[in-house]
């Protein structure tokens, strides 16, 4: 049933993005840049971040608007955390950590932050939940 894969859905990727928030902000805004334990969290957090990415293009859009009567407007942060990902990844692979550090930064925000956000509007699952 859909309801029922929907929520299946979401709770896989609610699973898969919590731990990105803490990693994200530790990896950014804390961690000495490039030791082993960066290199190793960096890749965890990337991963998740395009996991959940992933999965939530096989979520309809449940509030606003639909496109092709399944996508939302909040599918595009999904698609620059997609973009973003292996993109950070090449820039650190030839060297240019200014790229790296800024995509690292664009997928926080666009990928967390500002999408997180948004799951706290009414109508919403977070919103429900929390308030």
């Amino acid at each position: 049933n859909c309801r029922c894969m929907y929520e299946t859905l979401r709770t896989i990727h609610l699973i898969a993005v919590t731990p990105c928030i803490p990693i994200g902000f530790y990896l950014i805004y804390i961690s000495a840049k490039g030791n082993n334990l960066h290199r190793i969290f960096g890749k965890i957090y990337l991963v998740l971040m395009f996991f959940q990415a992933t999965v939530s293009f096989f979520m309809d859009a449940r509030v606003g608007h639909q496109f092709l009567n399944h996508f939302g407007w909040i599918h595009i942060l999904s698609v620059i955390t997609v973009a973003t990902v292996p993109y950070t990844l090449y820039a650190i692979k030839r060297g240019d950590l200014k790229a790296h550090s800024r995509s690292m930064i664009i997928l926080f925000w666009s990928g967390l932050i500002i999408a997180g956000g948004f799951t706290l509007f009414p109508g919403r699952y977070l919103n429900e939940l929390l308030f």
